[in-house]
């Protein structure tokens, strides 16, 4: 709590430096712009410091740049930053050479004197793993999404071997670390910008003004009202072809969708289901929706003496009616889940024995528990919809239903948006949540959300750890055949469906809404992609 109150506080500041209260003039950035709503504001502008939300989601691919992407198709690592790799034979070492002239951001507080080269790349990663570099704890920093796949303690070493290559060795093999150093939380700073902080005693400033090579860099930002990105006209591709982003992250006055119907902005993501047949109805607006691979799910605290018992877990997961959800909240976007994992990963394993709707049974377990006359629980619900919820607080009064049917009275407490570890002060029973995958592979999902690392971490809310579990998931990055890696992920699997520590509930579909006016967006089942190619049609 106390590094999320540092940072939120930290990135209050440079908004003061920015000004406050403006009101977003649309008119005047349709001109060389658009206006992109629907997001909560950031808390910091770093995404190595977060796990999920509008920073790695939307805003990192805009301000910065990866060594490797993913191909939005096969999910492969495609080059980027990196023009090419090589992996030694035990999978231990890997050696990457770096594009040319990759030029970063000159921004108000920063003009670079030098292109990206290796010593950027092994100061951003050596920031992470190493806890006594000099910038690891700033600002009481924390790496949740890389503590969660335990990337410390895979990566043993990062070094320059020349200005354009940088090896990384690891202290085992691991199938996944290529697709994870693509995502949008391996980004890269640079060493020169840090430097000169560092001088000037003013650390804090990597995280609050950023410095990327993306296509855009960071011009403004007002806290609970607007970030107003601008193009990078060195960028290493070719310039945007807009000259602005700006994202209204305000609150006040009308809701989203009425923005979006009076052009007061030009994209609105992840509409709520029920918006859908409005937009479709609009001449003016354009829907898209793309599979994503996603779930949402209920953590359980397994340290609530009634929580901990397995039989009072499974009660819980036959009293929801996952259909009548759908039904009411995805309004037939959406599908039921049967595992974490979505039906597009190539692991998946559909169970419909034990997660299914059954309420008799239910009540027969919590009655075998000695719950028979009932039993309070509370449930934390964040308010801010989600690809994979589009409407948080109406699946948590359904769910409250449900498990009233069966005898067990559920409390609500809402935020307005879900922090993992911000979640972990909040003490609630249960929590409703759901994750984004960042990449295709199912260790992406697995291992930060139930494995015992991630419960050290602070990131695992569930509270669970099982050794079998994480020895299943050791094992599936080790072994190179992908049909062993399929049985031990399959095996996992039975594990979290034989104990329930967190209940898959649905997937969701990616919506996104934008003005007929505007071309050029990429889709990906990921994160949203770079809006470098998009542009207005007269």
């Amino acid at each position: 709590m106390k590094a999320f109150v540092k940072l939120t506080l930290s990135i209050f500041s440079l908004s003061l430096l920015a000004g406050c209260g403006k009101e977003i003039d649309h008119s005047e950035i349709r001109k060389t712009g658009f206006v992109f709503c629907g997001q909560a504001g950031p808390e910091t502008f770093n995404p190595q410091l977060v796990d999920s939300g509008i920073t790695s989601e939307t805003l990192s691919p805009q301000l910065f740049d990866t060594l490797l992407v993913l191909d939005p198709t096969s999910y492969q690592p495609q080059p980027n930053i990196a023009t090419k790799w090589t992996v030694n034979d035990a999978g231990t070492e890997y050696t990457f050479t770096l594009r040319n002239n990759v030029q970063f951001h000159h921004t108000a507080w920063f003009t670079p004197t030098r292109p990206l080269n290796a010593d950027d790349v092994v100061f951003s990663f050596k920031r992470i793993i190493d806890e006594n570099h000099p910038f690891h704890h700033t600002g009481n920093a924390t790496y949740p999404w890389f503590y969660g796949i335990d990337f410390q303690n895979l990566v043993t070493k990062v070094e320059a071997l020349s200005e354009h290559q940088v090896k990384f060795t690891l202290s085992r093999p691991d199938n996944s670390f290529l697709s994870n150093i693509a995502t949008s939380h391996a980004v890269i700073l640079s060493k020169e910008y840090a430097t000169q902080l560092e001088l000037r005693d003013e650390k804090p400033q990597l995280d609050e003004k950023p410095v990327g090579t993306g296509p855009f860099y960071l011009e403004d930002y007002q806290a609970n009202d607007l970030v107003r990105l601008k193009r990078h006209n060195r960028y290493w591709k070719q310039p945007a072809l807009m000259q602005q982003v700006v994202f209204d992250i305000s609150h006040r006055g009308t809701g989203t969708l009425a923005k979006l119907l009076r052009n007061e902005c030009d994209v609105l993501s992840s509409p709520i289901s029920s918006q859908i047949p409005i937009i479709e109805a609009s001449d003016n607006i354009e829907l898209t929706a793309k599979p994503t691979m996603n779930v949402s799910f209920i953590a359980v605290n397994t340290s609530h003496p009634a929580l901990n018992d397995v039989r009072v877990r499974k009660a819980l997961n036959y009293a929801i009616n996952r259909q009548n959800i759908l039904d009411s909240v995805y309004y037939g976007t959406g599908t039921q889940a049967y595992s974490l994992l979505p039906p597009d990963s190539w692991a998946y394993q559909r169970e419909n024995t034990q997660i299914r709707y059954d309420r008799n049974y239910a009540i027969g377990l919590l009655r075998e528990a000695g719950y028979e006359q009932g039993l309070e629980l509370t449930m934390s619900v964040p308010l801010e919809p989600r690809s994979y919820n589009p409407s948080p607080r109406k699946t948590a009064e359904l769910i409250q239903s449900n498990l009233a049917d069966v005898g067990v009275q559920l409390r609500i407490v809402t935020d307005d948006r879900f922090d993992r570890q911000q979640s972990l002060q909040t003490n609630s029973d249960l929590y409703l949540t759901g994750w984004i995958a960042d990449t295709g592979d199912p260790d992406n999902f697995l291992r930060p959300l139930l494995s015992c690392y991630s419960h050290n971490a602070g990131v695992n809310i569930a509270g669970w750890c099982n050794p079998d579990f994480d020895f299943l998931l050791d094992l599936a990055l080790e072994v190179d055949k992908t049909r062993y890696r399929i049985n031990l992920y399959k095996q996992a699997q039975n594990i979290l469906n034989e104990s329930f520590p967190v209940i898959p509930l649905s997937h969701g579909m990616q919506f996104r809404a934008h003005s007929k006016t505007l071309t050029g967006f990429r889709v990906s089942p990921f994160n949203a992609q770079p809006f470098d190619l998009v542009e207005r049609v007269k």
